[in-house]
């Protein structure tokens, strides 16, 4: 069997492993896990640097909290990740110990992959852990999310995070050993060996939650990370857990999603995937066609409406007088300064207001289509 060329010569790889593939009943299963570990350190030797998102958090902390599934309030969740969370990291920092590895814990906010100081300083933790030879353990800091229990999904999060430590590989594991053209538990589907772009995609029924009872994410989800990540140039491979030694090996497992695109900006990337807006700009048609065609700033006096309420430096959408989001950018305003602005230009604002008033609503460089 001839072995993927992406996977042998990526010379650092992130892993993602659900909570399905850690966990038994509530409790972390350390045969699975060793497996996983053992893997990912025969890939270490070789001198390949990897990184490992984890969820299994709220999972491993529902049996020591006397919970048989997992609990549906966001407070419950909390407890159960803030239990389980130790005992995971735990379990890999004795699995990793095994192998001379040391590990360390990386617990990641939706602020800190949105923020700019915050995703720097994020890149310079990751940089640095990898130079010292420690493997970093990835996970949404479910402890302290106050909207909801997840960043989206740990799948998500995982294309997020190769794309923050410039990753050559992203591996996605999961229950099932690849990508199949309809439910892999019926007799006649097929499994995709490649995925070269979303064309290859238009076919395919694919299911949107997981079966576990304890895992938060679907094959729909894995396959929204892996369109991230190929988008910006990262080849992904999307396998079973019980297979990940293969994958990891190159052996021609699982389903490859070949790069769609090049990298981009990590702050763009984030903008586009890792954020929702937490408001909406209603512009013109002018407005509309100078930041999608020109690539332009965005003014006031292309600004027609301004809905919710938000702060500068906060994400909102751009969208058209129909509704239809066109872009979303990292606004340069607060909400309540935004109406006395609109319909005028920053030569009359600046001379009527003053200087600060020059600055662009939204900046080009602060701005991603949609």
């Amino acid at each position: 069997m001839t072995q993927r060329v992406e996977v042998v010569k990526a010379g650092r790889i992130v892993v993602k492993v659900g909570s399905s593939s850690l966990t038994q009943r509530g409790r972390i299963d350390l045969e699975r896990l060793r497996l996983l570990v053992d893997a990912i350190a025969a890939r270490r030797v070789e001198g390949t640097e990897v990184v490992l998102v984890s969820s299994g958090a709220i999972a491993a902390g529902l049996a020591p909290m006397g919970l048989r599934s997992r609990p549906r309030d966001l407070a419950t969740q909390q407890a159960a990740a803030s239990v389980g969370q130790g005992l995971l990291m735990a379990r890999y920092s004795d699995a990793f110990a095994a192998h001379g590895l040391r590990v360390g814990q990386v617990l990641l906010t939706v602020d800190d992959v949105t923020r700019r100081s915050h995703y720097r300083n994020a890149y310079r933790t990751f940089a640095r852990l990898l130079e010292l030879g420690v493997v970093p353990i990835v996970n949404e800091n479910d402890t302290v999310a106050t909207t909801e229990i997840r960043f989206g999904d740990n799948d998500r999060l995982a294309a997020l995070t190769s794309h923050l430590v410039h990753t050559d590989l992203l591996v996605l594991l999961s229950d099932v050993d690849g990508l199949y053209d309809g439910d892999p538990r019926k007799p006649g589907t097929t499994m995709l060996t490649d995925v070269r772009g979303p064309a290859d995609l238009l076919p395919l029924q694919i299911g949107r939650t997981g079966s576990s009872g304890v895992g938060t994410g679907g094959m729909q989800t894995k396959v929204e990370a892996a369109a991230i990540a190929t988008e910006a140039g990262i080849p992904v491979v999307l396998t079973s857990a019980a297979r990940v030694g293969e994958a990891l090996r190159g052996d021609r497992v699982g389903t490859l999603f070949h790069p769609t695109g090049r990298r981009r900006k990590t702050r763009l990337l984030w903008l586009a995937h890792a954020t929702s807006g937490l408001g909406r700009l209603v512009l013109d048609e002018g407005a509309i066609r100078a930041v999608t065609e020109r690539r332009s700033s965005l003014l006031p006096a292309g600004i027609t409406a301004v809905e919710g309420t938000f702060s500068a430096g906060d994400p909102v959408d751009l969208v058209s007088a129909t509704g239809v989001v066109v872009a979303r950018g990292l606004v340069n305003y607060d909400a309540v300064e935004l109406p006395g602005l609109l319909g005028r230009s920053t030569r009359d604002l600046a001379r009527d207001l003053g200087p600060t008033y020059e600055r662009e609503v939204v900046h080009r460089d602060d701005l991603v289509l949609l």
